[in-house]
């Protein structure tokens, strides 16, 4: 083999590594051919270079592989590994024993520089230890893991490739930015499914994964209560299977508080290759010690405390809601509105999104008991502003009681406006002091650059318009 063709065929094992997951004929052929060459001598003078590159394209077979290409690449590679792996040799190390899945496209590169003598050789051991009938076969049963997981031992432990996707995909998803493929809510629940079918070793791993996923769908990212009756169950599921566990232990591990670091290890811990990756980190970085991190007790206490996370904030997200007690916070003694505070809090600002939906709520509960015309002006305006602060989206009886509000007023026919001036604008600093005067008008003088009359703010043209953007927003956020 020449340099050139060299440099070729490593460029197209490269091209293989870099375009997964993909569904590609040229690269089941990479593979095919790689693995031809390898089962046609498998202890020959390029065992290396063939057993090298199934181990970097290797994780192209984990993804939907052509017919029978999954099955060439393991048996070539167990030829090479049941070849080789006796041959006796003088060397107290190899490099495959140190090898690591970030480390798979090094392998590149080495193969340049074994192929040329006169070559600067930088890396750890030597080049006769690389081309040891010993380091190849330690590489392939490496080849055969990525392939196959757990279908080998005494290589170093690495994260199954599917659990590496599903990082990939989590992480994306819990920072706000999820791939263009990913359906939410499935994802979501086939993390509750597998926590369910979860048992033994994997158990806690599955429960700190759905854990940081409940964040996430308790948030208000999911308006599907379906995702979180499934969260709940498997939660309720996985504390009944450790109801009985016992431990000796005074103190756990500190898990993370960030989703995407958070489901990192649970997805980690979900697999044998996983955790004996993670425990060699651990203890490596001298960090926890492995059984404070899988305890059966503190994974049972994980899935209790995200058990009632899930059920409180499914009430709140799905549940009705008594905004009653509202009366207290937003009426002045004698039953006007305390317009002042409402302004305030209706204002588009961050620290008024824990207001929205039961002020909005509340305000479309009076606007259809009230009769006075300035207050409902200010109740529709109060409903209308609140659906667009609340934050990610408002809750369901919120949407459900503003929205009974806003279809009537959406669908009659306002005729003409019956002023003269202008419609009042709904934000700045016109509408924070415009809208107390409308109510209050004697304790809240009015701005003569900005002041609409009452008749402007009571229009019924305007409340259709009103009404017809708030549905906009609201609309389709549920599905009933």
């Amino acid at each position: 083999m020449t340099n050139d063709d060299l440099d070729e065929l490593l460029r197209s094992w490269a091209a293989v590594y870099d375009d997964f997951p993909s569904q590609s004929g040229t690269h089941d052929m990479a593979v095919l051919n790689c693995a031809g060459e390898l089962a046609d001598d498998p202890a020959g003078e390029l065992a290396h270079l063939w057993t090298f590159g199934l181990v970097v394209i290797g994780r192209h077979v984990t993804w939907l592989p052509g017919k029978g290409t999954r099955e060439e690449a393991v048996r070539a590679l167990r030829d090479a590994d049941e070849a080789l792996r006796d041959r006796p040799c003088a060397h107290d190390a190899h490099p495959y024993e140190e090898h690591e899945a970030e480390d798979d496209t090094e392998l590149l590169g080495r193969l340049r520089e074994l192929a040329d003598e006169s070559a600067e050789w930088n890396g750890e051991g030597t080049r006769e230890e690389w081309r040891c009938p010993r380091n190849v076969a330690g590489f392939a049963r490496i080849a055969l893991d990525i392939i196959e997981p757990g279908s080998v031992t005494d290589v170093p432990p690495r994260l199954p490739v599917e659990a590496d996707q599903e990082i990939e995909e989590l992480s994306a998803l819990l920072h706000g930015y999820p791939k263009g493929w990913t359906d939410i809510n499935e994802t979501i629940t086939s993390h509750a499914e597998s926590l369910r079918r979860a048992s033994g070793e994997d158990l806690p791993g599955r429960i700190m994964t759905v854990r940081a996923l409940g964040w996430y769908a308790v948030s208000g990212m999911v308006r599907d209560k379906s995702v979180l009756d499934e969260l709940a169950e498997a939660l309720d599921a996985a504390y009944g299977k450790l109801a009985d566990a016992m431990c000796e232990h005074d103190w756990h591990a500190r898990l993370p508080k960030d989703g995407p670091h958070a489901a990192e290890i649970g997805v980690i811990l979900s697999s044998p290759g996983g955790r004996a990756a993670f425990e060699r980190s651990q203890r490596r970085s001298g960090r926890a010690p492995m059984d404070r991190v899988v305890c059966p007790v503190f994974a049972r206490e994980l899935a209790v405390g995200s058990l009632r996370q899930v059920e409180e904030r499914r009430e709140n997200l799905f549940g009705e809601r008594d905004t009653a007690h509202l009366d207290a916070e937003y009426l002045l003694d004698g039953g006007r509105l305390d317009i002042e505070k409402i302004a305030e809090r209706i204002d588009k600002k961050a620290w008024n999104e824990e207001f929205a939906d039961d002020l909005g709520l509340w305000a479309a509960r009076r606007y259809e008991a009230s009769e006075d015309e300035s207050e409902r002006a200010a109740l529709l305006l109060t409903a209308y502003q609140t659906m667009r602060n609340a934050y990610p989206s408002p809750v369901l009886a919120a949407v459900r009681g503003v929205s009974s509000v806003m279809r009537p007023l959406a669908a009659a026919d306002a005729g003409e406006c019956a002023h003269e001036d202008a419609h009042p604008t709904l934000r700045y600093v016109a509408f924070r002091k415009g809208l107390p005067h409308l109510v209050a008008p004697e304790a809240h003088p009015a701005d003569p650059e900005e002041s609409r009359s009452p008749e402007s703010w009571a229009c019924p043209v305007f409340a259709a318009e009103v009404a017809r953007d708030c549905l906009q927003d609201l609309e389709g956020l549920y599905a009933e």
